[in-house]
């Protein structure tokens, strides 16, 4: 078995952009489900748009920051239009509102009426949306290693795209850590504890509930800008699953924490990483194939996080006491 190989695939995991990408989510969905108590089951939505807004704007010639101003707008439009209808109501609604509207943008993003725009379900190409991206780059061309890491400088999975992913979510938990502590963020912590009580004090509750969707909604968009970037903007590869890894991470990492959502995403990928790494080095395809390495590998990491659950239901940096739902 090459434990140097496995060790470092999974260490790999750490400063992937998809872990960041995931953090970034996490952190989106922690301003609405670990503040303020929103039952957001629909992330991948807010990724996807986030994806297809930059995708699309940068294929038709705008520059790097134009693309990202895009994406933001489809995701403050698109908690808008969800907020309205179900912010009033209870959070039941707005966790099937949000489930089947992502699933909307995902169906409508794959289907053959929209090919031309978004490529359908084929997707859209790296290659028409990296460019800018890619020379934006302060890195020389060519490849680093960096302990037991090489990749390459600046084209596809590279360290300019963990370089900046990572730069994001440093700066998405120092927001949040500021935000927690601000009256804002109390107000929001009201909310999630008793919603009538801080509306008996005059605050309206539904405004500081569609801001917080907003916020976690960027969030999500920016998510969903870093994790296409090493890949193309694939409508099947920000499905449902994405959402519920994301909750998994989350409740992991321990929901209301600064640091939990990036905790949880890191501990996940790593540990599953390895799992699989593990079975490959050490079980002949004879006895199991490839296919069924990646489901065992899921389920392995399953098992271990429902022992978390029942165990440590706060997550790994959660406070048993700060959640309503907790007590």
């Amino acid at each position: 078995m090459d434990f140097v190989t496995i060790i470092s695939n999974a260490l790999g995991e750490l400063i992937a952009p998809t872990t960041a990408a995931y953090a970034l989510a996490a952190i989106g969905l922690n301003i609405h489900f670990g503040m303020t108590g929103l039952m957001n089951m629909g992330q991948a939505g807010f990724m996807l748009l986030g994806a297809y807004g930059f995708a699309i704007s940068q294929s038709m010639g705008a520059n790097l920051f134009a693309s990202v101003c895009c994406a933001l707008a489809l995701a403050v439009i698109y908690a808008l239009l969800l907020g309205i209808p179900t912010l009033k109501l209870g959070p039941d609604y707005l966790a099937m509102v949000t489930l089947a509207a992502a699933e909307i943008v995902r169906i409508v993003g794959r289907s053959t009426a929209m090919t031309d725009v978004t490529g359908g379900s084929a997707g859209i190409s790296p290659q028409d949306f990296t460019t800018q991206f890619e020379s934006a780059s302060p890195l020389p061309d060519g490849a680093t290693t960096f302990l037991l890491w090489t990749y390459s400088n600046n084209i596809a999975n590279s360290w300019w795209v963990r370089i900046v992913g990572w730069v994001l979510v440093a700066i998405a938990a120092l927001l949040c850590w500021r935000w927690f502590h601000s009256p804002w963020g109390r107000v929001l912590k009201g909310i999630r504890e008793d919603e009538n009580a801080v509306r008996s004090l005059g605050k309206k509750v539904t405004v500081y509930k569609m801001q917080s969707l907003i916020l976690g909604g960027v969030f999500g968009a920016l998510a969903g800008i870093l994790f296409v970037l090493p890949r193309s903007v694939q409508p099947d590869s920000l499905g449902r699953q994405v959402t519920f890894y994301t909750w998994t991470l989350l409740l992991l990492g321990g929901a209301a924490t600064v640091l939990g959502p990036i905790l949880g995403s890191c501990v996940l990928w790593v540990l599953l990483t390895f799992v699989k790494e593990v079975m490959r080095n050490t079980v002949p395809e004879t006895f199991i194939s490839s296919n069924q390495v990646e489901a065992l590998g899921w389920v392995i990491v399953g098992v271990a996080l429902m022992c978390l659950v029942i165990f440590r239901p706060q997550g790994l940096l959660g406070d048993r006491k700060e959640l309503a739902f907790h007590a």
